[in-house]
């Protein structure tokens, strides 16, 4: 099976046919999708102009989009690099039994669904390094009332959401589905007190 590096030489490769370029592209987010699969290809194909089901698109339209992909894969793995040090040393110092925060990195190991979007086509419009790294600082602070990436307070309890941890806060505005480190207590409460409100609407 293609690594990621791999698969990006096949997108740049210019000799090669363009269908097998957007291809390779696609495969990326195997290894790589900050929003999952579907919703970062949207999120790819609107900031590059690339139509989502062009078989042959722009070259250049291409290589910007690995290009954004490449810059956020870059801050993963340096915020994976530092999360291993920091659980070596915990270890080290007999600190053995993983918190929340290190249940949530679980799930998102490898860079799949760190900021996972349970609609694909609403997601953050920014760049998805500058959304990375808006994440990694919330996750280093101490925990806030608002969504690390876009500051929107429009957080609602989602009991449906299509992995896990199953259910959680998502973020109204830019659609992310919050890591719970990130909030205080009474912002996971005043979401899930949104999802009751929201239900009681639904069932008048």
């Amino acid at each position: 099976m293609a690594g990621f590096r791999s698969l990006a030489r096949q997108v740049r490769d210019p000799r090669g046919d363009l269908a097998l370029r957007r291809y390779s592209l696609r495969k990326c987010l195997e290894r790589f999708a900050p929003y999952g699969h579907r919703a970062t290809w949207d999120h790819l194909c609107a900031r590059h102009g690339i139509e989502p089901e062009d078989r042959a698109p722009e070259p250049v339209r291409l290589m910007r989009a690995l290009e954004e992909l490449e810059e956020a894969r870059a801050v993963w793995l340096a915020y994976e690099a530092g999360f291993a040090e920091r659980r070596r040393r915990e270890k080290h110092d007999g600190l053995r039994r993983p918190g929340a925060f290190d249940d949530w990195h679980r799930r998102t190991w490898g860079g799949y669904g760190i900021a996972h979007c349970e609609d694909p086509e609403v997601h953050p419009g920014a760049p998805l390094a500058e959304v990375l790294g808006r994440l990694i600082a919330a996750l280093g602070t101490k925990p806030g009332a608002a969504c690390p990436v876009c500051a929107g307070t429009g957080i609602i309890w989602r009991q449906d959401l299509d992995r896990e941890p199953w259910s959680g806060p998502v973020c109204t505005a830019c659609g992310i589905v919050v890591p719970r480190p990130v909030l205080t207590a009474g912002a996971l409460a005043r979401a899930r007190g949104a999802r009751t409100r929201d239900l009681t609407a639904s069932a008048a």
